[in-house]
C-alpha cells in the first residue's frame, strides 16, 4: 500500500533522520533510493525490515563513493525504477531527484523536501570546486548536463502531488523552483540521545561537514584571530586548508563517534553556526544538550535558534561580525533550560505525529488501511 523513497543511502545525517522516522510509521514499506552502501551497519537496525530497491546506478563501479558524479545519468535511473501498482501512497524524502518516480496514476505522491536539488538551483559554483573529483573533463560535463537535469527535477516536482518543507526557509525555496505550495513540519530530533548539562567547559564547538558552503573558515579564522578554544568536528574536502590557516587554539578532532559528539555538545560554552542551512539540526542538537547557538541569521536558523534566548545572531557573514558576536556572547547570561525547552519543539513524537495527521488529510483510505498508524 506504501512506498517510501530517498535519494540515496550513503550515511546517516538529517534526511536519514526522517527516513527513519518515515521507517518506523511504515516498518514493511519497500524504500527506492538510487544508491545504497552495501554495509549498513551503521544505520543500526531500522532498515532491516525494508526491501531496498536501487537504481541502475547501483551497478556502476564506485557509485556509492562518487554518487553526484554520476548527475547525467539520474533522471534516466530514477525513471526506470517502477512502483508496483498496489502502491497508493508514495512518501519521498528527497533533497535531489527521487521525487521522479513514476508511480501509479491512482496513486499520491507527498514529497518530504529537505530542499531543491543545491547543485542544481542555487551552488552549482561551490559544488564544482567542492567535487575535486571531476576534473577538468567533469566540470565541463557536470554544466554540459546540469540544464537537462533540472528540467527534469523541474518536472517531476509537477508530477508530487503534495510537498511538505523542513523550515519556512525551503518552503520559499520550493516556491522559487517550482512554482508549488509546501506545507512547513519541522524535521525530528531524538532529544533522548543527548545529554543536558549546565555545567559548560570554555570551549566553543562547530559540528560540520568540511565543505566550502559550511563556511567553517569564518569561525576557524575567527577563533584564530580571538585565541579562544574552538573544537571542530567533523571530516571533508576543506579539512587541510582549514588546519594550514587555523593557530594552536583550533582542534580538528575529525570524525568522531557520538558517544564524543554528545558529550562535546553538552559540555561546550557555545555552538558556532556560521553558515545558511535549510534547516539546520545541529543546532538544535546543541540545545537539547544546554547549549547556547552562535549563528549567522540567514536560513534555518532563524526558526531553530531565538535570539537573545537560546543563542545570537550576527547578521554579517564576515570573520569580523562572528569575533564581535562571541564577544557578545561572553557578556550575557543565557539560561539553559530555555535551550532545552526550545529543543522539544522538534522531538522525534511531534514529527511522527504531524506527519501521520498530513498523510490522514491527503490519503485517509490509505492510511485507515494501514494497521498500527
Amino acid at each position: 500500500m506504501i512506498t517510501l523513497a530517498h535519494h540515496w543511502l550513503i550515511s546517516e545525517r538529517g534526511g536519514e533522520k526522517v527516513l527513519k522516522s518515515f521507517s518506523k510509521l511504515f516498518p514493511d514499506a519497500p524504500i527506492y533510493t538510487l544508491v545504497a552502501i552495501k554495509d549498513r551497519s551503521g544505520y543500526g537496525d531500522w532498515l532491516d525490515g525494508h526491501r531496498i530497491v536501487t537504481s541502475l546506478l547501483q551497478c556502476f563501479p564506485g557509485a556509492t563513493r562518487h554518487y553526484k558524479m554520476f548527475l547525467p545519468f539520474f533522471p534516466v535511473a530514477v525513471r526506470r525504477m517502477k512502483v508496483s501498482s498496489e502502491d497508493k501512497l508514495i512518501l519521498s524524502s528527497d533533497a535531489s531527484v527521487i521525487k521522479g518516480l513514476k508511480v501509479p496514476k491512482d496513486s499520491v505522491h507527498v514529497c518530504y523536501c529537505h530542499s531543491p536539488p543545491r547543485y542544481l538551483w542555487f551552488m552549482q559554483d561551490t559544488y564544482l570546486k567542492h567535487s575535486s573529483g571531476l576534473g577538468f573533463i567533469g566540470r565541463n560535463v557536470f554544466k554540459a548536463v546540469t540544464p537537462y537535469v533540472k528540467s527534469f527535477d523541474l518536472k517531476s516536482a509537477i508530477g508530487v502531488d503534495h510537498f511538505i518543507a523542513n523550515s519556512f526557509f525551503v518552503a520559499e525555496r520550493i516556491k522559487q523552483c517550482y512554482g508549488r505550495q509546501a506545507s512547513v513540519i519541522y524535521p525530528p530530533v531524538s532529544l533522548d540521545d543527548f545529554i543536558f548539562s549546565q555545567e559548560k567547559e570554555d570551549f566553543y564547538l562547530v559540528v560540520s561537514e568540511l565543505a566550502p558552503y559550511k563556511r567553517i573558515d569564518l569561525a576557524v579564522e575567527a577563533f584564530t584571530r580571538n585565541g579562544k578554544r574552538l573544537v571542530v568536528i567533523g571530516e571533508g574536502s576543506e579539512r587541510k586548508s582549514l588546519e594550514a590557516r587555523a593557530a594552536s587554539n583550533v582542534e580538528f578532532l575529525g570524525r568522531q563517534p557520538f558517544s564524543v559528539l554528545r558529550e562535546s555538545y553538552s559540555k561546550c560554552r557555545a555552538f558556532i553556526f556560521p553558515g545558511i542551512e535549510d534547516f539546520g539540526i545541529t543546532p538544535v542538537e546543541a540545545q537539547a544538550s544546554g547549549s547556547p547557538v552562535i549563528a549567522y541569521g540567514e536560513g534555518g536558523a532563524l526558526e531553530t535558534v531565538i535570539d537573545g534566548k537560546t543563542g545570537l545572531f550576527f547578521q554579517e557573514q564576515t570573520v569580523e561580525a562572528l569575533i564581535t558576536a562571541v564577544e557578545a556572547f561572553e557578556k550575557q547570561a543565557l539560561n539553559s533550560l530555555e535551550m532545552r525547552k526550545n529543543a522539544e519543539r522538534f522531538s522525534q513524537d511531534r514529527f511522527c505525529r504531524e506527519i501521520k495527521a498530513f498523510l490522514c488529510g491527503v490519503a485517509p483510505e490509505v492510511m485507515r488501511a494501514t494497521e498500527g498508524v
